[in-house]
């Protein structure tokens, strides 16, 4: 791939630097990368060591220089290269890359080299996020190193059963779109701690955050999910959830929102943030301590619905759940999980698993394929 050069307003002899820190005795390095709306994170691990982590901030009036999300290439680029650079990490001393999969067609679960194909895809698919930069960032800085770029388990995953993907309008198909890097993650740690495979167990995962995803884990697969970006499943802080369709319609034909205006009601300021004017749930659990009756009913409502979403995914597993598994950011707030556990205990045993640390998620998978643990797979 010709990607032109990454050293472009970067010192070259930064790159060289003997005296920038080595990786210890550990066998693989890999650079992990999440391009955000408004922020970058990388993190390098020796294996499963953490070398360093960092997150850039990006201004509004820094993204306001850039006309789309593929002009930010460079620029964000040459941040991380600078960022490496002030933490004394050579880029020499690292065996991969692993870049957050970006809007992608649907795929299977697993890691993917990046390639042109997907480069270009991700150049010119209509749904533009800056999660696109990240494996073209990666190829960026991996070709001149002589190592390889791979994404993992991008939100594009889909490994339904067919039967899930119908809806009762023929030009309507169920899409998949969930937390899949953290999910996997979080089912073959807890998958680890068992003493069992990940592949042998059906388990049900609840990724609680800015979009809250539910899916049903059936031997190494995710059968079905709730989807976290669409208007489906439990209301969220940023999202809405399910809507009745009428209701809906009728929102978006009585001529106060613009199409661009209705999508933000599903996602972006629908959720706990239409309800009660903010989307941070440790603000709402003080209110609600407080006795703030608007924030106890929000957040009551987002329990209500992320338990009734575990259900519906029991049901896909025909009752035969070896565990729940609650995790992402909200997992943190007790107020939340004592909640969910309330609602479904009586399922299977639950486990909190909060936080959802994708980079370290990226960086495992990056040294699952250097170990041989698993192969990477082509993008086509």
């Amino acid at each position: 791939m010709k990607q032109g050069s990454i050293l472009k307003g970067i010192d070259p002899a930064r790159i060289r630097d003997d005296q920038m820190i080595q990786p210890s005795m550990h066998e693989f390095s890999v650079l992990a990368i999440n391009t955000g709306s408004t922020s970058t994170k990388i993190a390098v691990y020796d294996e499963s060591e953490l070398r360093m982590e960092l997150s850039i901030a990006h201004s509004n009036e820094e993204l306001a220089q850039y006309a789309t999300v593929m002009d930010e290439l460079s620029w964000r680029t040459e941040l991380i290269l600078e960022a490496l650079s002030k933490e004394n990490i050579n880029p020499n001393t690292l065996s991969a890359i692993v870049g957050r999969g970006g809007l992608l067609h649907p795929l299977e679960s697993g890691v993917y080299q990046v390639n042109d194909v997907m480069i270009e895809e991700l150049r010119t698919t209509p749904t533009q996020h800056a999660s696109n930069l990240s494996a073209i960032i990666a190829a960026r800085i991996a070709d001149p190193l002589g190592i390889k770029a791979y994404i993992a388990d991008p939100v594009v995953v889909d490994e339904r059963d067919p039967i899930a993907k119908i809806t009762g309008i023929p030009e309507i198909e169920n899409r998949s779109t969930f937390h899949a890097l953290n999910q996997k993650m979080t089912a073959r740690i807890y998958a680890s701690e068992v003493g069992e495979k990940y592949e042998n167990l059906n388990l049900i995962v609840a990724h609680l955050g800015g979009g809250i995803s539910i899916s049903a884990h059936k031997k190494g697969r995710v059968v079905d999910s709730t989807n976290a970006l669409n208007g489906d499943g439990p209301i969220s802080p940023e999202r809405s959830g399910s809507l009745h369709a009428r209701g809906l319609i009728d929102l978006c034909y009585s001529g106060k929102y613009t199409k661009a205006e209705a999508y933000k009601l599903i996602a972006g300021k629908g959720g706990l943030v239409a309800l009660t004017g903010t989307n941070s749930v440790k603000e709402l659990d003080q209110r609600a301590s407080e006795g703030d009756k608007v924030a106890i009913e929000a957040l009551e409502a987002m329990i209500y619905g992320v338990a009734k979403h575990i259900g519906q995914m029991a049901v896909v597993l025909r009752g035969e759940v070896d565990a729940i598994l609650l995790t992402g950011g909200i997992a943190h707030c007790k107020r939340i999980t004592d909640g969910i556990v309330h609602y479904c205990q009586f399922l299977a045993p639950i486990e909190i698993y909060a936080g959802e640390n994708e980079l370290k998620a990226l960086a495992m998978n990056g040294i699952r394929v250097l170990h041989g643990e698993c192969e990477a797979k082509t993008y086509k």
